[in-house]
């Protein structure tokens, strides 16, 4: 029993991994599409003037960090810090546990 439940734990884990990766894929295909028509819009508007890096830089530095996030790559806020900081509060609990008993 105690295995079933802890592959259906590993599943619906993978599961919502998955969704965050077809999320930030999607917010890429999403990135590169409309920074190509600003792109175009500004040389066919205004080509004197190139603006449009500026929405490609301010949305292109928060897809560095959404996928930073999905591949684990934050040092302090990805999940192994998260797993990390976990197990450090549980074997400190556990350790407040044995100095009582």
């Amino acid at each position: 029993m105690k295995n079933t439940c802890q592959n259906e734990e590993r599943y619906f884990e993978a599961k919502k991994q998955v969704e965050e990766i077809k999320g930030f894929y999607g917010n890429l295909t999403a990135y590169v599409v409309f920074n190509i028509a600003l792109l175009t819009i500004n040389l066919v508007t205004t080509p004197e003037h190139l603006w449009f890096f500026w929405p490609m830089l301010g949305w292109g530095i928060g897809v560095i960090f959404h996928g930073m996030k999905v591949f684990n790559y934050m040092p302090f806020f990805g999940k192994n810090w998260e797993n990390q900081k976990i197990k450090e509060m549980m074997d400190k609990e556990n350790g407040r546990k044995d100095t009582w008993t």
